[in-house]
């Protein structure tokens, strides 16, 4: 399948190409990270996930338009229980060549073998801290060896594309040796991603947030390198070092121009289109993913509507837009 972005027919008003679809499957997390959900998720009985069916008229559309990679999140996007179902659904289509999940990795060990069956190509899991009790601090559940458990479990069925999300706070999870020796043997990318501030945890960002750019400086000053990007990558800096197995991933949205090369749009699981994490406004698809005659209809109003993409978010003014926490479209 070619890759090439001059397939995309998404294209916003600042030239950008969108390949890329971050699908959420659910609000619903069994965890409760002070960054996301502190106390939780708090059950509405009036949210309706997107179904099966709505999710496969959304990936044939998009996927029409262009999109070949599809990322799940949540919320916890495996506690679905036809996420197995989902997987199997959206390899069917040829168009997409990768299909990735973002999780907490609560079911990994279970479950990898037959999500991998069903067409799983790339996986991240986020692990906030190799210290158990600095873990279970920041997740609110002492799961940590279970889910280092079944990150091994993944590399040994062979999955090849394993990465794990920390996302960084001052104090807690910055120092850089427990990342370093965990991915000294271990042929997997680590990710630091900068904490970014919601509408509901102001007050945990001016506590907690610190600037990837310290980091990197430490590691480009201990010989680490960096790698070009490859096609439909994230918006990480990757960087390499001939002594370690690993790589060491930096995702820092506060950092100038960040935006400039954006290649995602994401979907919320209630069928909301949402051109950028910490927008303002959303799109909503739901009712024209009823039938596939509506086809045509869905992808005028998304080729439509893109062009409401703004440059940039307006983090640094601590604008955070209309979503409270990153459980509702999947960070």
């Amino acid at each position: 399948m070619q890759n090439s972005l001059a397939d995309s027919l998404l294209i916003d008003n600042y030239q950008r190409r969108f390949q890329y679809l971050r699908l959420s499957l659910t609000e619903l997390c069994n965890f409760r990270c002070q960054y996301c959900l502190p106390e939780g998720y708090a059950t509405n009985g009036h949210h309706k996930f997107l179904s099966l069916k709505e999710i496969d008229h959304l990936v044939k559309t998009f996927s029409d338009l262009g999109v070949r990679k599809i990322r799940l999140t949540g919320g916890e996007p495996t506690l679905r229980r036809d996420f197995t179902d989902i997987l199997s659904l959206i390899s069917q289509n040829k168009s997409i060549v990768e299909i990735a999940l973002t999780t907490n990795g609560s079911r990994l060990l279970k479950h990898i073998p037959e999500w991998k069956k069903a067409g799983l190509t790339s996986l991240n899991v986020s692990i906030d801290s190799f210290v158990p009790h600095i873990f279970q601090m920041i997740t609110g559940e002492n799961k940590l060896q279970h889910i280092i458990d079944g990150i091994d479990k993944s590399l040994s069925i062979g999955m090849n594309k394993v990465k794990v999300n920390t996302v960084l706070m001052k104090g807690i999870n910055d120092n850089l040796t427990p990342f370093l020796n965990w991915i000294k043997y271990y042929p997997i990318e680590l990710r630091f991603i900068e904490l970014m501030e919601t509408g509901e945890g102001s007050e945990h960002f001016r506590k907690y947030h610190c600037s990837g750019s310290a980091m990197e400086q430490q590691l480009i000053e201990q010989g680490w390198q960096l790698l070009p990007s490859k096609p439909l990558a994230g918006p990480a800096k990757v960087y390499h070092h001939d002594d370690f197995m690993g790589k060491i991933g930096l995702i820092m949205p506060y950092s100038k121009n960040f935006c400039n090369n954006c290649n995602r749009l994401r979907v919320s699981s209630m069928g909301k289109l949402h051109y950028c994490l910490f927008g303002d406004s959303a799109v909503d698809l739901r009712d024209l993913l009823q039938h596939e005659s509506q086809s045509n209809l869905l992808k005028q109003r998304i080729l439509t509507t893109l062009k409401i993409k703004p440059p940039t978010h307006y983090l640094h003014q601590h604008q955070t837009g209309i979503n409270n926490n990153l459980a509702s479209i999947g960070g």
